[in-house]
């Protein structure tokens, strides 16, 4: 009887064995996994930067930047102007810029390095983008209080409004204006004056008309005015002498 007790307790405690090792044995389901290096889905995420999606992609600049994020030790940092940020400016503003000048737009918003809040604090100004090229032209002037980062482009004043990836690399903040180099839109110098017509062959202003001649002066014509003059009285006198005699002889 005590073998088969011992034999009844073994076989339940067996089966418990094996139902639980494998149990412990099975891999832990992973937790949610952290967002992309990608701006695209960042900003697909945020469902209201539909335009800003749409001149990424259009211009290819999205292509461009998420290759810089996998192979960059700066990071970067990218201003989001919303969907309303885009229906504040003027009908047809974009599209009436050239395809060059559309990359320029969007390259405009994105710093060629990683900036958390905090760094805007001191950072020196002027700011370069990445449309500052060599030249350091289309830069941003940054500047930060206790609760506000300002961002001014000499056409245009933002703050920052949210704070959609702060994760090196990539830090995206939401804006509510687009942000518009002074290269494209800011004030123009005046045209400059065309110069005048030259004037035509033969043609002769009053006062090249009636200018004396070279080396000829006002003396000099009233000169020769008075010896003509001379001449002709002394002809005159002359001939009144000749007719006398003519008539004296007949």
């Amino acid at each position: 009887m005590a073998s088969l007790l011992n034999i009844s307790l073994f076989i339940p405690l067996s089966l418990l064995f094996f139902i639980t090792v494998p149990s412990l044995a099975q891999p832990v389901a992973p937790g949610p996994s952290s967002p992309p290096n990608n701006l695209t889905y960042i900003l697909e995420a945020g469902r209201q930067y539909t335009t800003f999606i749409r001149l990424l992609t259009s211009t290819r600049v999205d292509v461009q930047l998420n290759s810089q994020l996998n192979n960059s030790f700066n990071g970067l940092t990218c201003f989001a102007p919303t969907d309303n940020a885009f229906s504040k400016l003027k009908s047809g503003t974009l599209n009436r810029l050239s395809e060059q000048e559309q990359i320029e737009v969007v390259l405009y918003h994105v710093l060629p390095r990683f900036y958390t809040l905090a760094m805007f604090g001191t950072t020196s100004n002027p700011v370069n983008t990445q449309s500052s090229g060599s030249e350091g032209a289309d830069t941003l002037n940054i500047t930060s209080s206790t609760n506000q980062v300002n961002i001014s482009t000499g056409v245009v004043n933002t703050t920052i409004t949210n704070t959609m990836s702060s994760s090196f690399p990539l830090a995206v903040y939401s804006i509510e204006d687009v942000l518009l180099p002074y290269s494209i839109f800011g004030a123009k110098p005046p045209a400059a004056a065309p110069a005048p017509k030259p004037a035509k062959s033969g043609d002769k202003t009053p006062s090249t008309a009636e200018a004396p001649s070279a080396g000829e002066n006002s003396s000099d014509k009233n000169s020769g005015i008075n010896s003509k003059a001379r001449a002709m009285q002394w002809t005159s006198f002359v001939g009144l002498i000749l007719m006398s005699v003519i008539w004296g002889m007949v």
